[in-house]
């Protein structure tokens, strides 16, 4: 069984924030899987899915951002999953908008979600990074990420949020490469791979 985490912050005020990416990652992956209703478990919403030949808990904390790992470590304790079969969806600064990277462990790069399952969990799951760019001035990153994306943006992250369902069953399956390959390619195949063009939020090319 595989615990699919997607951080994010509760309540309308925030549910289209950058910083809700893992959220709205997760809940295009119950779209389209056909997960069971999302209910009240584990601090956070809770649904069973099936991606493949794998069951999954997707996960969204409703803990506010900096007290995730709080929610991730009860449901991880109470379905007695490896920490190696955690995966989290993360928004990611140090990537373009658009871009997609999976890495296992490493360092948290300021991000209070990740800081807050690391201290509650171990270091050593798996890190879905979806790139939401930088707003070039480390004093603006606060009000960057908890502020909604842009019109211009909304294509490529409705664009983004279904290729990762679409493949989420090769992630669920372990296959982190084939995974992200799979993502870029179909994010490339609609016009995201010219990262310039992305940054400036200017829509598909086709």
């Amino acid at each position: 069984m595989r615990l699919i985490v997607g951080l994010g912050n509760p309540g309308p005020r925030y549910a289209r924030n950058r910083h809700n990416i893992g959220f709205l990652a997760v809940d295009e992956i119950a779209r389209v899987h056909r997960a069971s209703p999302f209910r009240r478990r584990f601090q956070g919403e809770a649904a069973e899915v099936v991606l493949g030949s794998e069951r999954a808990i997707l996960l969204k904390p409703q803990t506010f951002m900096n007290e995730s790992g709080r929610a991730v470590s009860e449901a991880q304790r109470f379905y007695k999953i490896a920490l190696g079969d955690v995966i989290v969806l993360h928004d990611e600064l140090d990537l373009p908008p658009a871009k997609l990277r999976v890495k296992l462990g490493g360092g948290n790069a300021g991000h209070n979600g990740l800081r807050s399952i690391t201290a509650q969990c171990g270091n050593d799951y798996r890190r879905v990074r979806l790139g939401i760019g930088h707003p070039g001035d480390k004093a603006q990153v606060h009000a960057y990420v908890l502020n909604d994306f842009g019109k211009a943006e909304e294509a490529w992250v409705e664009d983004l949020r279904r290729a990762v369902a679409d493949h989420a069953p090769i992630l669920a399956a372990g296959d982190d490469a084939s995974f992200q390959n799979k993502v870029h390619l179909a994010m490339a195949g609609r016009g995201w791979d010219d990262v310039k063009t992305v940054a400036r939020g200017a829509p598909p090319k086709n």
